[in-house]
């Protein structure tokens, strides 16, 4: 091998090496430009509900209550938690969402409320079988369940219109008042404090229906 040959194949051995080590070197810079995926910030709540059947103590009472399906506001009707700013604005809360839809955990709310209640023996849910007998019908359909900032406060939010009637064709309406929930202060960012304060909120309309209830 002559002299000029032998230089071609060392000049053909280095840049072989450098276009690996340039590769390698690119690889290693890709890697370390890549972020690393970030955790999911979503956060999702319930409202708070009522202590397990076993614990629930012996009573004597005798209504059967029937609770029709929740009504709820259009808006409200979404997995996002609701902030309302300023009266008219509405801003959906992309990261704080209701694990389940309102209308299913209201509901679930009240019927376990209702059916601790002293006097009530037994709580249905809609739809009714018509083999069983009712005393009275409670029916809800809510306006606002929502944090909201307004004139530099941050407080929860509930109202509805709730209604009780005997439940046979034509009853007597028993109650029929539209609820709104004392204001609690909220800071305006704890969501799992608004979801408590909304479940206080259900648990006070839930209080109303109880107390108008007549005794059998």
């Amino acid at each position: 091998m002559n002299f000029t040959s032998r230089l071609r194949r060392i000049s053909a051995v280095r840049l072989l090496s450098c276009v690996v080590l340039s590769s390698v070197v690119l690889s290693l810079a890709g890697c370390s430009l890549v972020p690393a995926p970030a955790s999911d910030p979503t956060r999702y709540y319930v409202l708070t509900g009522t202590p397990s059947e076993v614990e629930r103590p012996a009573k004597t009472g005798e209504l059967v209550l029937g609770l029709k399906r929740i009504e709820i506001a259009p808006y409200l009707n979404g997995k996002d938690m609701v902030v309302r700013e300023g009266g008219n604005e509405i801003a959906y809360q992309s990261f704080a969402r209701w694990a389940e839809p309102l209308t299913t955990s209201i509901g679930r709310t009240v019927a376990g409320r209702l059916a601790r209640a002293d006097k009530v023996s037994r709580v249905y849910a809609q739809p009714f079988s018509f083999e069983v007998e009712r005393d009275y019908d409670v029916s809800i359909r809510v306006f606002r369940c929502e944090g909201e900032r307004q004139d530099g406060k941050s407080f929860a939010s509930f109202s509805a219109l709730v209604e009780v009637t005997e439940a046979k064709p034509a009853g007597a309406i028993i109650l029929r008042k539209v609820f709104t929930a004392p204001e609690t202060e909220w800071d305006g960012k704890n969501f799992s404090a608004l979801a408590s304060a909304l479940s206080e909120s259900v648990a006070a309309l839930t209080a109303e229906v109880v107390a108008a209830l007549p005794a059998k």
